[in-house]
């Protein structure tokens, strides 16, 4: 029954075999345009794209700006953070290290947070909420896997290419559910225009919603791979705070994704992201998809 189904729809078995092998394709284009159609069934069209995610792969190959490998690395942007909004939605950092052996175990908090500095999603994260019960052997590893992970070579998101991999480790916060909700602001032309909230990641149940800027749920959209969740999250008390500073971050971009999170009504910057999903979740449904590809407007070569 495998092999039958490898046979009806072999694109999901050829993809984690790009992925694994995505080192021996050196072009750019030639791997961005096979993996697109591996994990979304469609053709790139690279001279016009239309889609959302079709533009995201436009963008991977053309629009390359050397700030943007600061901006993707989630220790480095902090100092963009402080020199543009304040230092105060920053998280604030405990230590960084070029590996995980050299962690300063004895100067950590009781809870904390590590990171890799590289890494996207939950790939190189550690959240230690009690350091007398915490695995280290455990968290190396993790941490050692994160860094050897090539995001650049596996997603081809340029600004990752030339990032020095780090682990930091941060201050651990939650807010008011028990855990920490993402709030991501998909911004265009430096407007927002969708907020993402996810919740359940520390569950195991991670869902997906969509909101507008009037804060209502988007309940007939959402991405390929997304579950939307069955419950309605209050609109934030900063909500006009996070769309006014995702503006000011996002300003001049085609477009950005700028990631918060909001503990004891104060809000603090996650990270920014270029390519959500690198590109490869597509919305559904399909003519959302193109409807939010025209908010893209893509810059002259």
């Amino acid at each position: 029954m495998k092999i039958i189904r490898v046979i009806k729809n072999p694109r999901p078995t050829l993809l984690r075999y790009l992925n694994r092998y995505a080192s021996y394709i050196k072009d750019d284009k030639t791997y961005i345009k096979f993996k697109f159609w591996l994990a979304t069934g469609h053709r790139l069209n690279l001279k016009n794209p239309k889609g959302f995610c079709q533009k995201l792969q436009w963008l991977k190959l053309y629009d390359r700006k050397p700030i943007y490998t600061q901006m993707v690395d989630k220790y480095a942007v902090k100092q963009i953070i402080r020199d543009t909004i304040g230092e105060k939605y920053v998280i604030p950092t405990i230590g960084v290290w070029e590996k995980p052996e050299d962690i300063d175990w004895d100067g950590l908090p009781s809870q904390f947070v590590l990171k890799t500095n590289h890494a996207g999603g939950s790939l190189g994260v550690v959240v230690c909420k009690d350091k007398a019960n915490f695995n280290k052997t455990v968290a190396i590893k993790k941490l050692n896997e994160s860094l050897a992970l090539d995001s650049y070579s596996i997603i081809r998101e340029w600004p990752y290419k030339d990032v020095k991999r780090l682990v930091f480790a941060e201050k651990y916060m939650e807010d008011e559910s028990g855990e920490l909700r993402d709030f991501k602001v998909m911004c265009f032309g430096g407007e927002p225009k969708i907020v993402q909230v996810h919740l359940g990641r520390s569950e195991g149940c991670h869902t997906q919603d969509l909101y507008d800027t009037n804060w209502n749920k988007l309940e007939r959209l959402n991405q390929v791979g997304c579950e939307i969740s069955n419950v309605f999250t209050p609109k934030p008390v900063c909500f006009d705070e996070m769309l006014e500073l995702s503006r000011v971050l996002s300003k001049g971009l085609p477009q950005l994704r700028v990631d918060w999170y909001i503990v004891n009504g104060q809000l603090y910057f996650g990270e920014d992201t270029f390519y959500d999903a690198s590109g490869l979740d597509e919305f559904i449904p399909y003519d959302k998809e193109l409807e939010i590809g025209t908010w893209i407007q893509l810059p002259a070569l």
